[in-house]
C-alpha cells in the first residue's frame, strides 16, 4: 500500500505528522512519500498542484492530505492560489463522493454551542457531491456589460449521471446505518435541483428498504440547529454540502474533530480534516490532530478495506477523550490543555 502524503500549509505538516505516527504504530505493510501542495507547492514549483505532486498521487493507492491556505498568496491569480490544489485533485481523480461524519462524543457534549440535550448522541453522515455544481459549472467569469457595469457569473449545473452515481453512494451508505436518507435540495426555485430531486426519487426505487425524505436547504440549515438528531444520512450537492457540513461540524464543538473522505468509483480516496490551514496557530504546536488521525482511519477503511485497523484508531481516540485529554479547541474554560504532539502521544498510548 502506497500513501501519498500532502501536508500542505499552516498546521498541515504538524497534524499530518501525528496521523503518520499513528499509522506506523499499527505495523501495517505500507510506504509513504511526501510532496508539496498548496502554498508550499507554489513556493516549490510555481503551482499549487505541481506536476511531480500529481504524478506521485497517481502512483499511489490513497492520499493523506493536511490543509492548504496561505494568506500571503491571496493576491495571486485565482488559478495559482493554494486552494486550487484541492480542486485540482478532486478533478484529476474524479473524487465525486465526499463523506463527512459528525459525531458528538459523550465527553465533549459541553463543547457544542447548543444545549447538551440537543446534540448528545448525535451521529450524522453528510454525503456531498464534489465534482459538479456551481464550483465547476461553465460558463463562469467576470465581464463588463455594454453599460460599463461589471458582472460576475457562475453556472449551477448537474447532469443526470452525476446525480445518479452520488445517489447510489448515499443509498448504500444509508443501508449500512439506520436506512434513512434525507436529500437536500432547492427544487422549489432551481431547475438544477428539480432534476436532483427527480433523480433521487428514481434511484430510490432501487432501494425499497431505505426511507427517502427531501428537505429544502434553507430548512435543512435551520433543522440542523433545531433538531439535528432527526437526520442520519444526508446527501446534497457541492455548494449546499460545503455549507451544511461546516455547520454540522460546530454541532460537535470543534471543526478540529471532523475527518472526511473524498472517493471515486474505484474507492481511491483523498482523506483530510475538514478544517483549514489555521495560519494563526501554525508552528505553535497547539493544533488538534484528531481530525487528521480519524481521516487516516477512514483511509484504512474505505481505500484498503482494513476495518479492524480503522476501529483500533477510532477506539483509541474515544479512549483519549474519555481520559480527559484536550487540545485548546475542545477544552472547557480554565482546564489544562495539551498540544499537538502530546495528543498524538496519548493516542499512541491508547493504541
Amino acid at each position: 500500500m502506497k500513501i501519498c502524503v500532502l501536508p500542505g500549509d499552516g498546521i498541515g505538516p504538524e497534524i499530518t505528522q501525528e496521523a503518520l505516527r499513528v499509522l506506523r504504530a499499527l505495523d501495517l505493510p505500507f510506504e509513504t512519500e511526501e510532496a508539496p501542495v498548496g502554498g508550499a507547492g507554489y513556493r516549490a514549483a510555481g503551482h499549487p498542484l505541481p506536476e511531480a505532486t500529481l504524478k506521485l498521487a497517481q502512483q499511489s493507492d490513497a492520499i493523506l492530505f493536511g490543509a492548504v491556505g496561505d494568506f500571503s498568496l491571496d493576491n495571486l491569480p485565482r488559478e495559482l492560489r493554494p486552494e486550487q490544489a484541492i480542486l485540482g485533485l478532486r478533478k484529476a481523480f474524479n473524487l465525486f463522493a465526499n463523506f463527512r461524519p459528525a459525531l458528538v462524543y459523550p465527553e465533549l457534549v459541553h463543547a457544542s454551542t447548543l444545549r447538551p440535550e440537543i446534540v448528545a448522541g448525535l451521529d450524522l453522515l453528510i454525503i456531498r457531491e464534489l465534482t459538479g455544481d456551481i464550483y465547476f459549472g461553465q460558463p463562469r467569469g467576470i465581464r463588463t456589460l455594454e453599460s460599463g457595469v461589471r458582472e460576475g457569473f457562475d453556472t449551477m449545473r448537474y447532469s443526470e449521471p452525476e446525480i445518479t452515481r452520488v445517489a447510489h453512494v448515499a443509498f448504500q451508505a444509508a443501508r449500512k446505518r439506520s436506512k434513512r436518507l434525507c436529500s437536500v435540495d432547492k427544487a422549489n426555485v432551481l431547475e438544477t435541483m428539480q432534476l436532483w430531486r427527480e433523480v433521487m426519487i428514481k434511484v430510490g426505487e432501487e432501494y425499497p428498504d431505505i426511507e427517502l425524505s427531501h428537505i429544502y436547504v434553507d430548512n435543512a440549515a435551520m433543522q440542523l440547529l433545531k433538531n439535528p438528531k432527526q437526520f442520519d444520512v444526508m446527501v446534497t450537492g457541492n455548494m449546499f454540502g460545503d455549507i451544511l457540513s461546516d455547520e454540522a461540524s460546530m454541532l460537535t464543538g470543534s471543526i478540529g474533530l471532523l475527518p472526511s473522505a473524498s472517493l471515486n468509483e474505484h474507492n481511491f480516496g483523498l482523506y483530510e480534516p475538514i478544517h483549514g490551514s489555521a495560519p494563526d496557530i501554525a508552528g505553535k504546536g497547539v493544533a488538534n490532530p484528531l481530525a487528521t488521525i480519524l481521516s487516516a482511519a477512514m483511509m484504512l477503511r474505505f481505500s484498503f478495506g482494513l476495518n479492524d485497523a480503522a476501529l483500533r484508531i477510532e477506539n483509541a481516540v474515544k479512549k483519549v477523550l474519555s481520559q480527559g485529554y484536550r487540545t485548546a479547541d475542545i477544552a472547557e474554560a480554565g482546564l489544562a490543555t495539551i498540544g499537538t504532539k502530546a495528543m498524538g502521544d496519548a493516542v499512541l498510548a491508547a493504541l
